[in-house]
């Protein structure tokens, strides 16, 4: 079954752009030659899209709304979602990224800490008319720059997504006017959020206390089995894979950002014992944490 569609599966169907997986790219979507409906799946990529003309149903995870006005929604790879066009014809304008991009400061102080990309949080807007020329605006200025021969056009780049997402936190959420019944998404959708929840770590203090699909489960009142079933359905992994991806990526940002010793960090991760810590950082990474902090530049 298939569950995420690829950058390079996107620009295949939708545009003869060959550009990179990892460059930033942005798109009117009224160039587009049809309008196309986009399947339930997740992305692997984040996309920021402002709908300015069109009509339909979009659905993130287990929750779906109608569109019958001017849109700016937020997708992280983390969410399915779907758009279902009720009219032939759309105008507005669409930006894509991966990680790569985004430079630290993006990542860790706007883009993960922000309700509009964390699992769970507020994806789609509605915003006025005053908003809407203003993104119009940053959209076109985002087009000229991506084609103009300025060396640091990237970073002017993250900085026009900054302000994508500064006036999308400035816009009252949207309210859920359908909620699907499909029972695999909507318990993938509350086991990634329940995860997400307990990140970032704040101190060495206060440790993480789901950290297995068992303790998960009993947390979402369902049995581990019906659990990983639903998560194999809707994201092609397991529930360990999942918590396993996630306490990594925590770690190696705490190893990266903090000063706190292997000891702390472990142990923050929900791990008693740092032998234990280095074991599992080795098993999903192939180097121990002492190893990988080594490596790094002196002014990471």
């Amino acid at each position: 079954m298939k569950t995420v569609e690829t950058t390079n599966e996107f620009y295949r169907r939708f545009t003869n752009d060959n550009a990179l997986p990892g460059k930033f790219n942005v798109y009117k979507i009224e160039d587009f030659q049809k309008t196309t409906p986009l399947p339930h799946y997740r992305r692997d990529f984040y996309k920021i899209s402002l709908l300015t003309e069109g009509k339909g149903i979009i659905s993130y995870a287990d929750r779906s709304f109608t569109v019958n006005q001017a849109i700016l929604t937020f997708s992280n790879p983390l969410i399915p979602y779907s758009w279902e066009p009720a009219l032939k014809n759309e105008e507005g304008y669409f930006c894509l990224f991966k990680e790569d991009f985004m430079d630290h400061s993006l990542r860790a102080e706007s883009l993960a800490q922000s309700p509009l990309f964390k699992v769970g949080g507020e994806h789609v807007l509605f915003p006025d008319n005053t908003t809407v020329s203003f993104l119009k605006a940053i959209f076109e200025k985002m087009m000229d720059e991506l084609h103009s021969p300025y060396a640091n056009k990237y970073e002017l780049l993250r900085s026009y997504v900054q302000i994508l997402i500064h006036e999308g936190l400035k816009i009252k959420p949207a309210d859920a006017s359908i909620h699907p019944g499909h029972s695999s998404e909507r318990i993938s959708h509350l086991f990634l959020e329940l995860l997400e929840r307990q990140f970032p770590v704040a101190s060495p203090h206060d440790p993480i206390k789901l950290k297995s699909a068992g303790q998960l489960a009993e947390q979402l009142a369902v049995h581990p089995n019906h659990l990983n079933r639903a998560i194999r359905e809707t994201t092609g992994k397991t529930t360990s894979e999942l918590i396993a991806a996630r306490i990594i990526k925590e770690a190696k940002a705490l190893l990266i950002h903090s000063d706190w010793d292997i000891t702390s960090i472990g142990y923050s991760l929900g791990f008693d014992h740092s032998s234990n810590f280095n074991l599992y950082f080795k098993k999903n990474t192939g180097e121990n944490p002492s190893n990988f902090r080594r490596r790094l530049p002196v002014n990471s």
